[in-house]
């Protein structure tokens, strides 16, 4: 498989996967099927489109893909027959969004090798993708972003693994192993800090002298 398709591939699964978790937000907010369309829309395509902004990628990858637009409204109406058959449709959102955030990373990098950007680029590249859909998500619908929620690994999970890949790359290994790395770092990191617990060290404010 060459970088080009694996890209692709990456990015269709992103754009899927990121407009599922958009349409539970939207069922959760009780909206109409408009509402889950706009909602799964925004979450699948807002990272990539960010990134391919700020690359100065011409066009952006979903005007080049308006099939991708199909994809999140093919989504969003799926979602909004089944929601109702969940049981806890904040706990598929978070595992959805840690799926999610594992094929954007590597999406987001393997899209910045292509532009040949410098690896510095290239890392920024992968956690933009990854997370600015979920956060444009949690913003529109007033919620508090996962990526800011105190203890939790996100933008930790997503820099650790697009820094994976750029490091891998450098010590001589391929371009889609390291991606492939780069998923499975995100994504145990990820999971690791919802169901072990895995956390950075919090500010903690003390008095003043």
């Amino acid at each position: 498989m060459t970088l080009e398709t694996l890209v692709l591939a990456l990015d269709y699964a992103s754009v899927l996967i990121f407009a599922l978790t958009g349409a539970l937000v939207a069922s959760r907010g009780q909206l109409d099927l408009v509402g889950f369309i706009f909602f799964a829309t925004l979450t699948g395509i807002g990272g990539g489109t960010l990134r391919d902004l700020v690359l100065g990628r011409d066009p952006v990858f979903w005007i080049d893909r308006p099939e991708l637009l199909l994809l999140t409204a093919g989504a969003a109406s799926v979602v909004f027959l089944t929601a109702h058959l969940l049981e806890s449709r904040y706990r598929a959102i978070l595992w959805l969004d840690a799926c999610a955030l594992a094929v954007a990373v590597p999406a987001g990098v393997g899209v910045a090798l292509e532009m040949g950007v410098n690896p510095v680029v290239t890392v920024m590249m992968g956690v933009m993708t990854g997370t600015f859909g979920g956060l444009m998500r949690d913003v529109v619908s007033n919620e508090v972003p996962l990526i800011l929620k105190q203890g939790e690994l996100y933008i930790t999970a997503a820099f650790g693994g697009a820094v994976a890949a750029v490091l891998l790359m450098a010590l001589g290994c391929g371009r889609g192993w390291a991606l492939i790395a780069c998923a499975a770092a995100v994504m145990a990191l990820r999971a690791g800090s919802m169901t072990c617990g895995w956390k950075l060290p919090v500010y903690k404010a003390r008095p003043p002298r």
